[in-house]
């Protein structure tokens, strides 16, 4: 009996290796905290010039650190997150990169 050939076409409940990769490798959050220091206007202004938000997207997340104490701004692969991670702590703001 000949079996019939197997691949991702055939297999589309299996991943491929690359849908994992880049899942792995996107799997981080770069993480903005609430503090009683920083005014609205400078972590809105500091996630448009950092993480390239719009001054709306930057307004909204600035919203949800003040109300949750923290906040995902982004997520992404780590290389790409610790650059954004050290100019924001760099401006006096918490921030650190979480897996997941």
């Amino acid at each position: 009996m000949i079996s019939p050939p197997y691949n991702e076409a055939t297999q589309p409940w299996k991943e491929s290796e690359h849908e994992l990769v880049t899942e792995l490798i996107s799997s981080y959050s770069l993480v903005v905290w609430n503090d009683e220091v920083n005014t609205f206007e400078w972590v809105i202004e500091t996630l448009i010039k950092i993480c390239g938000h719009t001054h709306e997207q930057a307004e909204q997340c600035a919203l949800f650190i003040h109300t949750k104490g923290k906040y995902a701004v982004k997520n992404g692969d780590y290389e790409t997150l610790k650059p954004m991670c050290d100019a924001i702590t760099d401006r006096g703001i918490g921030a650190t990169i979480e897996m997941g």
